[in-house]
Order: structure tokens, then sequence, then C-alpha cells
């Protein structure tokens, strides 16, 4: 039986370990399978995207997912060009759009909005982002390319550098490594430390250091997770001067890092990471992304297949 079918994707708190291996083994099998075995998964459903905040790499992977499993996609990815414009609510869109469609996938800045979507939806609502609180496609990615490179997971040393206030993909991918036995570092400018309301339920799953400094732990850990100081965020541009450019990752912190070691980076990239860094064995921030695709054509396929694929 395959229990994703028709199932909203919203939080990733929502899965379990056994839940995610399994959307891990569907992601193996799609890679596996040739374009056009891959095209009949989907053939005929279609995708429709209501994007209410600037993006690139995640609504062009959901494109691209659902046109390497034979669907198509349609949506909105400027709302200056659509009906909200004249005032239209979001209940209103989500219900028009979910009528053109068989999965809809929704980003938005407020916290909750893909949940209440979810709930006037006559589709399946796949959050892409919502507001500073979830992005669990981007969790399942980040997870899915730990695995993919490192081979395992459990057992691994995870430090998390960057914005860990304001930065949802953060907030996402600490639940999902609580599935896991891992060490996480948190390291951060004081004032963009993880929010303390989000710790107590984080904790109830998953043990973690916090720091400053990047020193304390870069030579041994396994993943180095980066994240951008994220400046649309802040309610105060003079707090964001404050904290841009923190932390920049180049040739000079990986020297002493582990040979075997990779860096991640939800992207966009700005400065925390050199472009030096770019074409060592241990980025793989690029590969992240391409991952993000298959995840994603996996996520699809369950969901629109009740027998699976």
């Amino acid at each position: 039986m395959n229990e994703f079918y028709q199932k909203d994707i919203i939080s990733i708190k929502d899965f379990n370990k056994v839940q995610l291996e399994q959307i891990f083994a569907s992601t193996d099998k799609i890679m596996k399978l040739s374009p056009i075995e891959r095209r009949e998964i989907c053939k005929g459903n279609g995708l429709g995207y209501l994007f209410y905040e600037p993006s690139t790499r995640t609504r062009l992977s959901f494109d691209a997912a659902m046109a390497s499993v034979g669907g198509n996609s349609l949506g909105i990815s400027d709302i200056s060009s659509s009906s909200t414009k004249k005032g239209e609510s979001l209940a209103d869109t989500v219900r028009i759009m979910s009528n053109y469609s068989d999965v809809l996938v929704l980003r938005h800045p407020l916290d909750g909005s893909s949940r209440f979507a979810a709930e006037v939806s006559s589709k399946p609502v796949i959050n892409a982002g919502s507001g500073t609180e979830e992005h669990p496609t981007q969790a399942i990615q980040d997870l899915f390319t730990i695995r993919k490179e490192k081979k395992k997971i459990d057992g691994l040393k995870i430090g998390i550098i960057g914005d860990l206030k304001y930065g949802r993909t953060v907030y996402s991918l600490l639940h999902g490594l609580g599935n896991y036995d891992v060490d996480v570092h948190l390291i951060s400018p004081e004032s963009l430390r993880i929010r303390s309301d989000s710790i107590y339920e984080i904790k109830k799953k998953l043990s973690f250091t916090e720091s400053t400094k990047i020193e304390d732990y870069i030579d041994d850990l396994d993943v180095l997770y980066v994240t951008r100081i994220q400046k649309e965020r802040f309610p105060d541009e003079e707090e964001y001067l404050k904290v841009k450019g923190s932390y920049v990752v180049g040739l000079d912190l990986l020297q002493k890092m582990k040979d075997d070691s990779i860096i991640l980076h939800p992207l966009p990239r700005l400065d925390e990471i050199s472009t030096d860094v770019d074409n060592t064995k241990n980025a793989k921030y690029f590969e992240q992304a391409e991952y993000g695709k298959h995840t994603r054509a996996a996520l699809l396929g369950l969901i629109l297949n009740e027998n699976g694929f």
C-alpha cells in the first residue's frame, strides 16, 4: 500500500524514518529508470504552482520534476500579474488552482499558509516554503544528498552555519535529522541563534550544541551545511548589516576539514561560500540542487499513484 497517495506534504515533522527511507528508495528507483520509463509515472497529470515569494530552484525543480515523470505544470510565479493584485484571497486562489491541477505547490511568506491551503484545496498541497517555519521538500532533498554522498546519515557529525533564526530550511532539516542518530553543531552570530520557541520541540528528538565560532568544530565535521544571511526577513536593515558576511567558507577553512567531508547549501548563495570551493571534491551543493529534482519527482509519483510506481 502507498501511504503517500493523495497526501499533503506540509511539514517534515509529519514523517518518520521509515517514511523518509521509503521516499529515498523511490528516488533511487527514479534515478535508475530510463527517461521513457520515468515519463509514464505521472503521464497526464498536472501540477499547479502558486509562488507568492521569489524562487528559482524550488519552482523550476518542481517544474522539471513533473516534466520528467510525464506531467505538465501551470501556475503563478509572479503575483503582480495575478488576481492577487486585485485583492483575491489565498483561499479563493487555492480553490481555483486546485480545479486546474492534480497537485498544488505553494510558497507563501506567512507562517501556516500551506496548512491553511491544504484545508481549502480539493487536491493535495505541497509546502514549498511557508514563512519562516517550514520547507519540507528541501529537507528531504538535503537528507537524501547526505545519504547519497556519505552512504549513510546515522553516526555523522553535522554542522549547520549561518542564519539559524530566519532560515526555514534549517528548521525542517533539524526536524528531519531528529529521525537519525547524529551529532549536530549549530554555528551562528549571537543574534541569529535558533529561535527559542523552536528549541523545545526540536530537543525532544535531537541533541545539539550551539556556538558562534566555526573553528570549534570544523575539523570534526562530516557535513557542513551553510546558509545565507536572509536579508529579506530582517525587520531592520541595520541589524542585517551587523551580521552580513559573518562567515565565509573558503579554501583556508576547507583545509581544516576532513578529507571526505562535504559542504552543502540550500542556495541561493551570496558570499558565504567562496567560488574557489566550487571545484573541490567536497562541494556538493550543485549536486544537492540536482537531487532536489529527483526527490520531488519521487514525491509526485507517490502522491499521484495509488499503488506507487
